[in-house]
């Protein structure tokens, strides 16, 4: 940012984590426009850090900034001037985010932004304020920025968010396929309910099969559980993603899925040692942009200590 912009004070910096759902039940559209969800939700190393620092006007600055809303339509910059309604304190921040979580993927990466402008600025402003009443702003912003805040693996219903944790035994290791091009969450709640009204595409099993997987810490489980609603949909929006299902696993995955509303596939592996061999394999099997490894669970939305 221009020093002209920037006013003189501290900074503050974030990280805050990505998701996969391990499991997305949805149910049928409700009177408000809204789907009553149940899932499952995993956080991932594979974070943003953002960093706020006193400033002359809000502004928000992301790099790289490709398909990023920017200014006042930026999640983390609704979530800052909420925070300073709710607090009646604060002012004006510069927002400098730097982007690891893929947009429009079905990570929540705005969400996650979200989480950490209202973690950085509580800081910054030295709010009075616990997770508890953090979260209840979150939930005015977004279905995900509850979860962006707590991390962990957590069991979401409502929109998805009334968060319930899960305790999970294992350290679980992922290889994310990232598609050429993103999707609309509402194109694709929106397709779901096109293909309901045609027909009965299959629903997920109950959530209990993915809670007792957790609770083994066996990734064999917790891969045979995976499923999601809306991966029916995704894929008839984009058809190439089952050609990327298909090269995963047969790169050697425990098993894939959809995370959230898409396009990113999450695949999990049997450890750390696997996901290297499958995405090595994954990258040049032409079926996705790029190729990440990442693991889960991970803590939620926290300051980076000075010096790190």
């Amino acid at each position: 940012m221009p020093p002209a912009q920037r006013a003189d004070g501290p900074s503050v910096r974030v990280r805050a984590p990505s998701k996969v759902n391990l499991y997305l039940a949805v149910g049928d559209v409700r009177e408000d426009g809204y789907h009553d969800l149940v899932t499952v939700f995993h956080a991932l190393d594979l974070a943003d850090e953002l960093t706020v620092a006193p400033s002359r006007r809000y502004t928000v600055r992301c790099t790289p900034p490709d398909g990023v809303p920017p200014g006042a339509k930026n999640l983390a910059g609704v979530a800052v001037r909420l925070l300073a309604r709710r607090a009646k304190a604060g002012g004006p921040v510069a927002i400098d985010i730097a982007k690891q979580i893929p947009v429009a993927g079905g990570m929540a990466g705005g969400s996650a932004d979200a989480a950490a402008a209202l973690v950085g600025c509580a800081a910054l402003w030295e709010l009075d304020l616990d997770r508890r009443a953090l979260t209840e702003i979150a939930r005015e912003i977004g279905a995900d920025v509850p979860f962006a805040l707590s991390g962990g693996t957590a069991l979401g219903t409502g929109r998805g968010d009334l968060l319930s944790p899960v305790m999970t035994r294992a350290r679980l290791h992922w290889v994310l396929a990232i598609a050429e091009s993103g999707l609309s969450t509402p194109a694709v709640f929106a397709e779901l309910d096109r293909l309901r009204e045609q027909g009965s595409p299959p629903r997920v099993k109950p959530v209990d099969t993915m809670l007792a997987a957790l609770a083994s810490g066996e990734p064999a489980k917790v891969a045979a559980a995976l499923g999601n609603d809306l991966q029916v949909a995704a894929v008839s929006l984009q058809p190439e993603l089952r050609r990327t299902l298909r090269a995963g696993e047969a790169a050697g995955a425990l098993g894939g899925v959809i995370s959230g509303s898409g396009p990113t596939v999450a695949f999990l592996c049997a450890d750390a040692e696997s996901a290297g061999a499958v995405a090595a394999e994954l990258a040049g099997s032409g079926t996705c942009r790029s190729v990440r490894v990442a693991a889960g669970p991970a803590p939620g939305a926290r300051v980076v200590p000075t010096g790190r």
